[in-house]
């Protein structure tokens, strides 16, 4: 690894503002879904180095969200839709039940006694898994029928495939997100 090259998780490196995956491991459409999964975790993760906690948990927008929170929820959420991969609809919350919108409107905080530190260690944790399962899924076309839920189909089921994407396309709506809370906090931008 060159001077200026920042590890990111098996193997994956960052040098400037690209990443670029080991592709002895995999190739083709799996490198692909890897290479992109790495570069927008990179992004997210990129605009919380520095922080304390405080600055972490605090709101910098009109918006309840915060960086800890986000890197919380996508953590989470990139953790329960592997689980969906495996498992299926069973693993998902249950969005008829009042307490899941509770817990859900909970995981963009950070709450009392949770650290920047502990979200970006179970994030780490979450994305190995992820990429295990990218490297190792017999068929990336299997799939399951979502979870009821208002803003899905009635009927409708995704693929691997599609939900892998659908986690790709989540870290980089909330890296765009966690770019602005940050330039709101202190100036930092990610890019530019």
């Amino acid at each position: 690894m060159s001077s200026g090259e920042t590890t990111i998780t098996d193997g994956t490196t960052v040098a400037g503002q690209r990443t670029v995956a080991d592709r002895s491991a995999v190739t083709g459409e799996r490198a692909d879904l890897l290479e992109s999964l790495a570069r927008h975790r990179f992004f997210l993760r990129h605009t919380v180095q520095g922080l304390t906690d405080e600055q972490a948990a605090r709101r910098t927008t009109v918006s309840a969200l915060c960086l800890g929170g986000l890197i919380k929820h996508v953590a989470g959420t990139e953790r329960e839709w592997a689980d969906f991969i495996v498992d299926g609809p069973s693993v998902m919350p249950a969005w008829n039940d009042p307490a899941t919108y509770e817990e859900h409107a909970n995981d963009f905080t950070m709450l009392p006694g949770e650290t920047l530190a502990g979200y970006l260690a179970h994030y780490e944790e979450v994305a190995r898994h992820t990429d295990e399962l990218v490297r190792t899924l017999p068929d990336l076309d299997a799939a399951h029928p979502l979870p009821e839920a208002p803003w899905f189909e009635p009927g409708a089921t995704w693929s691997a495939r599609r939900v892998l994407l659908h986690i790709i396309a989540e870290t980089a709506q909330h890296a765009g997100h966690a770019d602005i809370l940050r330039e709101a906090l202190d100036g930092q931008k990610t890019m530019g």
